[in-house]
């Protein structure tokens, strides 16, 4: 392995770092479960105390001949803070639960908001989708985990078992320290052996996440109705199974040598808990038996043994755990803190008409590609003009689209709007010059009012929404109440109605008639002067013939057309 892929496989933040993070998001986004949790360590803290303590009082009301109100009121008090403190530490954990929840949501909120924010060229990429499945695992439940609410509950754990820890580790020290040294010691092994299997876990997440991601895909596929033709027609049943299968086996492949990796490091830890218990209970009765201990004494640090060795596993089993929900919030705040790439909010203005933008020696390459997309391309689109942009496919007439729109930064050279360079505007106003028509349509699960406007409830303009929606051809579609299953044409018609909606200063279309029939490719064409409404507008096609100027495309406004390579 190279030393550059091991600083890439090295966690993005360390586990204290992310400790730190987690407590300060709660302290902003749910303070009070941030106070319910710290409040429940002292409480913890006196319960196991009392546990231990209990007992040897009991022993000691006995063989120190004390009376029976005298033995009832001394353990009968303990009794009754020990009730206190459970219904106490019960109370706490209910709600700080619900606090936890608002806790969780605000960050799934966080990540949301990075996924909708992030800069385009950099969420398309591969390693950042992936990146952002792994992020998702860490917000959300998953076998029990759910590593955002699991980080600071097991950074307070561990806080908690350390007190615990030095509070029985100092009776015992009494004793003997020799005890203490015996049962701090043998842990130390098993903490070594379960965080080789973490190391492990988190050296593979990105092949894990890989497969996974694959599965899912292919699931998603196979019971996807707009594959289900093309499923039954082609005979792809026995293909998808086939690869599902070949993905599962990789998946149960990758679970074994997970679990195998986690048996042998309990197996380890069951062995030195032998030793080292065993060890420590000869010492004890020992000096029992010497007469060295009274028999309260003995029933005391005998509890306190037990506590002590239990609360070092805790100790070790609580900084595992926190590790490795630290592993999975490093893939959450690697996310977060991917670069928007945005301009400073004080810079250029941007005119409230249509601008002149051009595209100065622009050159753009896609990553890891030996060669340039588009290479030094070099035109001027006047406000109010109409452009064609023709050529065959996959010669970057999208990417081009990409370039003029925002959503890609040029490789080399300048896209300049009125002169000022593109990377001078805030990305938000610079997406408001434009209202593209994309090639892959996407609606979504609310009203076609809601969708187009992109209002919620009232927020919409329906009336505008819907004489929109009759301008691109979906009047009849209005007469519904309820879900609507959208053809081809009609979700074509539906994105034109929400870049119509927009009225922003350029209207894209691309590809716009690439899957409609003759009958609607004519009515794009028909109404593109309805559409365009003496905006400038770019047409995007592969068909010189769709591109022809025709008298409902001119409308008294230049048109040219530009031709890629």
């Amino acid at each position: 392995m190279t030393k550059e892929s091991q600083e890439k496989k090295k966690p993005y933040r360390s586990a204290g770092s992310n400790a730190l993070w987690s407590f300060r998001g709660m302290l902003r986004d749910a303070p009070l479960a941030f106070w319910l949790t710290v409040l429940g360590v002292p409480v913890g803290v006196f319960l196991a105390w009392a546990e231990i303590r209990l007992p040897a009082l009991v022993v000691a009301q006995v063989t120190e001949g004390r009376s029976f109100a005298q033995a009832a009121w001394a353990v009968g008090l303990l009794l009754g803070l020990m009730g206190l403190a459970a219904a106490l530490q019960k109370a706490l954990g209910t709600v700080s639960f619900g606090c936890f929840s608002q806790y969780c949501i605000q960050k799934e909120v966080e990540l949301n908001r990075k996924s909708m924010s992030c800069f385009y060229q950099i969420y398309e990429k591969k390693q950042v989708r992936d990146l952002h499945s792994r992020a998702l695992m860490a917000a959300q439940m998953w076998n029990g985990k759910q590593p955002i609410s699991d980080m600071p509950r097991e950074s307070v754990g561990l806080l908690q078992n350390l007190l615990c820890c030095a509070l029985f580790g100092g009776m015992l020290s009494f004793v003997s320290p020799w005890l203490v040294v015996l049962l701090t010691a043998a842990p130390a092994v098993n903490w070594f052996c379960a965080r080789a299997c973490q190391k492990y876990e988190y050296a593979t997440r990105e092949a894990r996440t890989d497969v996974e991601r694959r599965m899912q895909y292919v699931s998603e596929r196979g019971a996807d109705f707009a594959a289900a033709k093309d499923i039954r027609i082609y005979g792809m049943a026995g293909w998808l199974r086939e690869i599902y299968h070949d993905l599962s086996r990789q998946s149960v492949g990758w679970s074994r040598r997970l679990n195998l990796r986690q048996f042998l490091s309990r197996l380890a830890d069951l062995g030195i808990a032998l030793v080292r218990d065993g060890g420590a209970y000869a010492l004890l009765l020992s000096m029992a038996l010497r007469g060295e201990l009274t028999v309260d004494q003995f029933v005391l640090y005998f509890g306190a043994i037990s506590s002590f060795a239990a609360y070092v596993g805790n100790i070790m089993n609580a900084w595992n755990e926190m590790r490795a929900a630290s592993l999975r919030v490093c893939d959450f705040r690697e996310y977060i803190d991917l670069p928007d790439l945005d301009s400073p909010a004080q810079g250029a203005r941007l005119p409230k008409t249509a601008p002149e933008i051009t595209f100065d020696r622009v050159s753009f390459r896609y990553e890891n590609e030996e060669e340039d997309t588009l290479r030094e391309l070099s035109f001027t689109i006047q406000p109010g003009e109409r452009v064609a942009l023709v050529g065959a496919n996959s010669a970057g007439k999208t990417t081009l689209i990409k370039l003029l729109c925002g959503l890609y930064r040029p490789s080399a050279g300048t896209v300049r709007v009125n002169g000022v360079p593109a990377e001078e505007f805030s990305r938000a106003d610079y997406y408001r010059l434009f209202s593209p028509v994309f090639q892959d349509v996407r609606t979504a699960f609310f009203s076609l009012c809601e969708t187009v406007s992109g209002r919620i409830g009232e927020q919409a303009d329906t009336a505008r929404a819907e004489d929109c929606m009759r301008r691109a051809g979906l009047g009849k579609k209005l007469a519904f109440v309820g879900g609507v299953i959208l053809t081809v044409a009609a979700s074509a018609r539906y994105d034109r109605s929400r870049a119509l909606y927009k009225d922003a200063a350029f209207i894209v279309l691309d590809e716009p008639t690439a899957a409609l029939d003759p009958e609607s490719e004519y009515e794009v064409y028909s109404k593109f002067n309805q559409i365009s409404g003496g905006k400038t507008a770019i047409y995007i096609s592969h068909r010189l013939a769709s591109c022809k100027p025709s008298s409902s495309m001119r409308g008294g406004l230049s048109s040219r057309a530009l031709t890629t390579s």
